[in-house]
């Protein structure tokens, strides 16, 4: 599995999405702290389960290095839990969709200076958009 987005991990202990994205952290919390387990069963508490390095995000959000810890940290027990990385993938695809539905997938718009004269219509994915603008003025007769 590719290692889980850093910017991702900031957003969500930032508080993006509002919510969802809460819900979305708590879910990622829960599986860091799942027991840890090695392909062979036996337990590997001399490796990290992600926990030290989520609570370390959670306490410092706007901290790249904190976000960047804890994806090394998810992609290492990855590799070495199988279940832990089956939990971890269908998280990380539930998240991005539930991201994108909420609108908090990272795009945004931005208008400033100048004047506007005619409807600015901010968001996403727009389609059958027609304002209520005046009709042309008529045709000038030609002079033949």
């Amino acid at each position: 599995m590719d290692q889980i987005a850093v910017d991702l991990l900031t957003r969500l202990a930032e508080g993006a999405a509002g919510e969802i994205g809460t819900r979305i952290w708590a879910g990622l919390s829960a599986l860091v702290r799942r027991p840890f387990r090695q392909g062979d069963g036996a337990s590997a508490p001399e490796l990290s389960s992600g926990e030290a390095e989520l609570v370390a995000l959670e306490r410092e959000p706007g901290v790249p290095e904190r976000a960047q810890h804890l994806s090394t940290a998810l992609a290492v027990r990855s590799a070495l839990d199988a279940d832990f990385r089956d939990a971890l993938q269908q998280w990380h695809q539930q998240a991005q969709v539930q991201l994108l539905q909420a609108g908090a997938d990272g795009t945004s718009s931005h208008i400033s200076g100048g004047t506007f004269n005619a409807p600015v219509q901010q968001g996403r994915d727009f389609s059958n958009i027609s304002f209520n603008l005046p009709a042309p003025p008529p045709a000038r007769p030609s002079a033949d």
